[in-house]
């Protein structure tokens, strides 16, 4: 029970901190559709058994052992996230608002994907799924709990970053930040590129 309570409380700490994840929704949210956010959520969602899945067969343990394949990884995520910024600075007027004629549609496929790699690729989350199951879940703990666990964590990144896409997606809120797209893009591009910065900085500091 308190290793049950543990996972449950950790895991809603780790999710509502803010990060790429949130950033990610946000802005599919804002200036896509409440459909693209909440896809991008679906996405982050799947993503996350990429990192259970490899913690499960024990190569969580050798990343946690590992510093040079850990920076390997935050230097692959924050090439990623710096590609995803770069893109919404670059991005055209026309394409930064969901109203204008040269709005470049998101697919839904594109949604997903977007979502998965955030979550994939982001060391944050590597950090997290591996530090919960190497400290706070026994090693006796049976295989079928640990894949729950999983589940668990999951959702809740699908039903957080749900809430968040449904917030961003309509109302006064949307109405009112909506005023001015062209910035919103580059506002999201910024935060990408400076949680980019900040691990690529952390791994090559290592």
């Amino acid at each position: 029970m308190q290793e049950l309570l543990a996972v449950l409380t950790i895991t809603v700490l780790a999710v509502i901190s803010p990060g790429p994840d949130f950033a990610m929704v946000s802005r599919n949210s804002l200036l896509r559709s409440r459909r693209a956010g909440l896809l991008t959520a679906l996405g982050i969602g799947l993503g996350v058994w990429v990192h259970v899945a490899y913690t499960l067969l024990g190569v969580g343990l050798v990343i946690q052992q590992s510093l040079r394949l850990y920076a390997a990884l935050k230097i692959v995520g924050a090439l990623y996230l710096i590609y995803l910024g770069w893109k919404m600075l670059r991005a055209p007027a026309a394409d930064a608002s969901p109203t204008g004629p040269g709005t470049a549609e998101l697919s839904d496929l594109a949604a997903l994907r977007i979502g998965f790699l955030t979550n994939a690729l982001n060391p944050k989350c590597t950090v997290f799924i591996v530090s919960l199951f190497l400290q706070v879940v026994q090693p006796s703990t049976p295989l079928a709990a640990r894949i729950g666990y999983g589940a668990f964590v999951s959702a809740t990144h699908v039903l957080w970053f749900g809430l968040v896409a449904l917030l961003f997606s309509g109302g006064t809120l949307k109405t009112r930040l909506l005023s001015a797209p062209r910035w919103i893009d580059r506002a999201f591009g910024t935060v990408l590129i400076g949680f980019g910065g900040l691990l690529a900085g952390s791994a090559l500091r290592r």
